[in-house]
């Protein structure tokens, strides 16, 4: 087998779809599905059948202010049966709404917060082998109080949530040291770490689009026969 080839050229992941045989809901849920896939990776191949999470995908903020501190809250996740220090997020489930206002929306029912300044820090599939929940995770500063008139009441879990400014380079460790486990924070942590060396200067305008998710792709998840 030969040496990998040096790439010193922008890459990047790509949209690959293969030919769709079938699709089947295998389980219908209050958040999420689970279905049933058959595609060939070839025109001519071996069909495969795949089941996975057919998910709407959800919105992430990580809060930073003017002292370089950002914002981590404490929420209990039954199937992992701990409590686990994370970032404001929440589920693209609202029909119109777009990518950054949902974001907005999370952050002040959950931390009763608005932000001035929006950029995308960070893209991610949580578990492309499993789920197609795609993840923005926005960097949110000029931060100010949501009046105490408009505030969301949190219910469930989220009537829990403990609220923690940390300083940024503490939350790198904290991650480094296997202290945090929730992916977006985990993800958010350290992008934010490297994008502060410039500034922050090189971050992705809030609009930026994002044609990974699959709302992007309507015919997608409802089972058409895609070629390719």
């Amino acid at each position: 087998m030969g040496q990998p080839e040096s790439q010193t050229a922008t890459f990047g992941d790509e949209q690959s779809p293969r030919r769709l045989v079938g699709t089947t809901t295998v389980y219908e849920g209050r958040v999420w599905d689970v279905v049933s896939e058959q595609f060939t990776l070839t025109r001519d191949g071996e069909t495969i059948t795949r089941d996975f999470i057919r998910h709407p995908g959800a919105v992430a903020v990580l809060v930073l202010d003017d002292d370089g501190r950002i914002l981590l809250l404490r929420q209990y996740r039954h199937p992992v049966r701990m409590a686990l220090w994370e970032i404001p997020a929440g589920l693209l489930d609202e029909d119109g709404e777009d990518f950054v206002d949902a974001a907005a929306r999370e952050l002040a029912e959950e931390a009763d917060l608005t932000a001035r300044q929006w950029h995308v820090l960070v893209d991610l599939f949580l578990s492309p082998g499993s789920s197609s929940e795609a993840l923005r995770v926005y960097l949110a500063r000029g931060i100010g109080d949501v009046p105490e008139a408009d505030r969301h009441t949190r219910t469930h879990e989220e009537a829990e949530i403990e609220l923690m400014w940390v300083d940024l380079d503490a939350a790198v460790d904290a991650v480094l040291a296997g202290r945090i486990h929730n992916p977006s924070a985990t993800a958010a942590i350290l992008a934010a770490r490297v994008a502060r060396e410039n500034d922050f200067v090189d971050l992705r305008p809030a609009m930026t689009p994002w044609p990974e998710h699959p709302s992007q792709h309507p015919t997608w998840p409802r089972g058409a026969v895609l070629e390719g």
